[in-house]
């Protein structure tokens, strides 16, 4: 089963002979440098370019090409080398894209030499960039892993060969593109074009299936993952928005984690096993990362997958047992001379023996892996910060108003029915890369089905106010502004605390009108934006308008909402997040069947999950449906007033 990767993810490779296969819009310059165990590249004899394509174990392209097949033997590489980074760049000339946002999202994948995907990874969300590190290969405890990265570089390959440690990065970029230019001749075209416009896909690439939209050409949702389950959908994590360009002098940026110019240091060793045989203790924080913070990001993404792993081992070898029980009783029972006296009943019951026997051993093999995940879990979850803690976490009642973004915030938590009550944190990447539909209609799952259109709606606005409620919190308090459309007002009782504390932007907007004029404001601010930041003028924004980052939270789509309300609306669902306004959208896909495909795109561009648990949601490994459940805060706490109460006072201190 072929991995598509979003931005961070990982996956472990099957095989140390493979190639890089790149397809793009237009001619790119495909490269790749070599780094030792802190990621750092020694020189330019760690970089193959098309001036220098070869490699021990390593083979680029020699030219700018739309399409590369670059070459890669991990036995071959030196002992030193832990890590092999492939890069992408615009060639130079005129009449060539300057940027990689004004051609369609380059897309990598890593095969086996006989085609067959191992590993996929879309480039979206590129804009003033005109270099770009694709993944890496690195090597972790003996495993060899791929990971996608999808950093870019404002700046090109000197900026981004001197973030890897190259002492004489501009000098060595220039050799590069002066090797690229000579031989721009020969450079291959871009991908035929179909008579409809659509662009001739890579051979290894699959087709997307009917509904999933182009993996070239969405704006923001460009994550691709494996087919879920029947009834499920991919479970996608977003990266974060690119950065505008501010060489004009304006200081807006929308980038976060800031790019560091370091390898992150290795994690702290973990605890001595507590007796010969016996597992390590767990640690907090134990994975790579230069922060705290990002190190319990990398760790739970760890457990995710290892959870996801175990199970499918699990379900795995318990559907073999009953095949091979299936297929020992088929042989017995076909031959008539067993039908006679005991031997029948005998085959039977040696047959169901020897599935027992299986699916014991597997479920022993699932039971130590999950004790040591909720081991895991057991510390890891008191050391979160507030981003990533429940609202049942002790450090909330110790909580301040950040100076600083996070690195990712907690929407939900997941769980499989092998064991319910090992929960993963779903975390998602900040600032948001895509907008949350909260589905207020029924749903599959037993909660849903037990629970009237009313109470669905009202858990809907809870769990849409108890987001907002946690984005205001870790934001800085002039860096995020909440915008609320009520069009008939039915929501007042659940968004009492938001307009209680006094964190609304404005009121929450009724009728035709107040949806009118919102929505003209924020999609004025994503145009204004915009047009800034395509034309390097920054400085030229009205003096009112406010770069902050802006959630909008819409309740019961698509009541009260004209066409043209509805087209504003898909249009901030498409732009806003590459410039910093965010949709929270509550809505019963049902109501709005009327407009029937025209808001397909809608949806698809949204992370739906639900005020009940229910299981809709897929894992981008092997496709399990998990269990979201939303976050909630204790029976009769106060906390969510009380943080609210913080930021609200944290803002008039700043307004004075």
């Amino acid at each position: 089963m072929t991995a598509e990767l979003v931005r961070g993810q990982n996956h472990t490779l099957p095989q140390t002979r493979l190639e890089i296969r790149v397809s793009a819009a237009s001619p790119v310059v495909a490269g790749a440098t070599l780094g030792d165990e802190r990621g750092t590249v020694h020189g330019a004899e760690w970089v193959a370019h098309p001036g220098s394509p070869q490699l021990p174990g390593l083979e680029v392209s020699r030219q700018a090409a739309a399409d590369h097949r670059l070459a890669v033997d991990l036995d071959a590489l030196s002992d030193a080398v832990h890590r092999v980074t492939v890069f992408l760049a615009l060639p130079p000339g005129s009449g060539r894209p300057v940027s990689f946002g004004a051609v369609a999202a380059p897309f990598v994948a890593v095969t086996g030499l006989d085609g067959t995907e191992i590993a996929t990874f879309t480039l979206t969300g590129l804009d003033a960039e005109s270099a770009v590190t694709a993944l890496e290969l690195y090597r972790r405890q003996g495993v060899w892993k791929v990971r996608a990265v999808g950093q870019g570089y404002a700046a090109g390959l000197a900026e981004m060969l001197a973030d890897q440690g190259v002492t004489a990065a501009a000098e060595l970029a220039a050799s590069i593109q002066g090797a690229v230019a000579s031989g721009l001749a020969r450079s291959v075209a871009p991908p035929p074009r179909t008579p409809d416009g659509e662009r001739v896909r890579h051979p290894a690439r699959p087709a997307p299936s009917a509904g999933s939209g182009p993996p070239d050409a969405g704006p923001v949702t460009g994550d691709r993952h494996p087919a879920p389950a029947p009834g499920s959908e991919p479970l996608a994590e977003p990266s974060p928005a690119p950065a505008a360009d501010t060489t004009a002098g304006g200081p807006i940026n929308y980038a976060h984690p800031r790019r560091q110019t370091s390898a992150p240091p290795p994690p702290p060793p973990a605890a001595p096993p507590t007796a010969p045989g016996q597992p390590a203790q767990p640690v907090a924080g134990d994975a790579t990362g230069w922060s705290m913070d990002e190190r319990l990001y990398n760790q739970i993404w760890g457990m995710f997958e290892d959870l996801a792993r175990a199970v499918a081992a699990y379900r795995s070898a318990v559907d073999f047992a009953e095949s091979r029980m299936d297929q020992e009783l088929e042989r017995t029972l076909s031959d008539p001379r067993s039908r006679i006296g005991g031997t029948g009943d005998r085959a039977r019951e040696e047959a169901r023996a020897r599935r027992d026997e299986l699916t014991t051993r597997a479920r022993e093999a699932l039971d130590r892996d999950l004790a040591q995940l909720a081991a895991e879990s057991a510390v890891v979850e008191p050391a979160l910060p507030a981003a990533y803690a429940g609202w049942d976490n002790p450090v909330w009642h110790g909580y301040r108003v950040p100076m600083e973004i996070p690195m990712a915030l907690r929407i939900g938590d997941l769980h499989l029915p092998e064991r319910a009550d090992l929960r993963i944190p779903l975390l998602v990447r900040l600032p948001l890369e895509r907008g949350i539909w909260i589905d207020s209609g029924r749903t599959a799952s037993d909660a849903a089905a037990s629970t009237d259109g009313d109470q669905l709606r009202a858990a809907a606005v809870e769990t849409a106010v108890a987001m907002a409620a946690r984005l205001l919190a870790v934001y800085p308090a002039d860096e995020f502004s909440v915008h609320v459309i009520d069009p008939a007002g039915s929501a007042a009782g659940g968004l009492a605390p938001l307009v209680g504390s006094g964190v609304l932007a404005v009121p929450p907007a009724a009728g035709a009108g107040g949806v009118a004029s919102v929505l003209a404001h924020l999609t004025r601010r994503v145009d204004l934006v915009q047009m800034a930041v395509r034309a390097g003028a920054a400085d030229s924004l009205p003096p009112d308008l406010d770069t902050g980052e802006q959630l909008l939270i819409v309740n019961d789509f698509p009541h009260g909402f004209d066409d043209r309300a509805v087209t504003q609306l898909r249009y901030l669902a498409d732009e806003g997040p590459a410039v910093g306004v965010h949709l929270l959208m509550i809505a019963d896909r049902e109501d709005a069947r009327a407009y029937g495909p025209v808001l397909d795109p809608l949806w698809r561009s949204l992370l739906r999950i639900t005020p009940v648990a229910d299981d809709h949601l897929a894992d981008p490994w092997v496709g399990h449906a998990w269990t979201y459940e939303p976050l909630r805060a204790p029976q009769g706490s106060r906390v969510l007033q009380q943080v609210l109460a913080l930021v609200a006072a944290a803002r008039r201190a700043g307004y004075r």
